[in-house]
């Protein structure tokens, strides 16, 4: 079974950099994606990212595309969310999912579907991040 665990968040002033980890373990032999969410009080829970493991392949929310990018390190089952260029909207809980691709899903990140919360099942307990000044 395929766990994931977030970490990296702090508090930022706005225009600052910072970066997330998401580690993953148990099955991560396996393909999956790994996909970003955040949420701020009283607001849905919003797709921002999503990193494919079979090809690299990325996407990004309008929101993030420019300023966030996702990277990742085999040897440490890890994708990383670099933030650059923080706004004070950008304040919210990080949280990162997966979803073990099969041949019947292998495009999961180019899909409308990645981007649904609904749609996984394996997620971290989310880390704060706050842009202020």
């Amino acid at each position: 079974q395929l766990q994931v665990v977030e970490s990296g968040g702090a508090s930022v002033q706005p225009g600052g950099s910072l970066t997330l980890s998401c580690t993953a373990s148990g099955s991560t032999s396996d393909y999956y994606a790994i996909a970003w969410f955040r949420q701020a009080p009283g607001k849905e829970r919003e797709a921002i990212s999503c990193f494919s493991t079979v090809d690299t392949s990325r996407w990004y929310a309008d929101s993030v595309r420019g300023r966030f990018t996702t990277t990742r390190d085999n040897a440490k089952d890890t994708i990383y969310l670099q933030m650059n260029r923080l706004k004070t909207e950008d304040s919210s809980t990080y949280y990162c999912a997966a979803e073990v691709l099969r041949p019947g899903n292998v495009a999961w990140c180019s899909g409308f579907v990645a981007r649904l919360s609904g749609e996984y099942e394996i997620w971290g307990r989310g880390t704060q991040v706050t842009v202020s000044s």
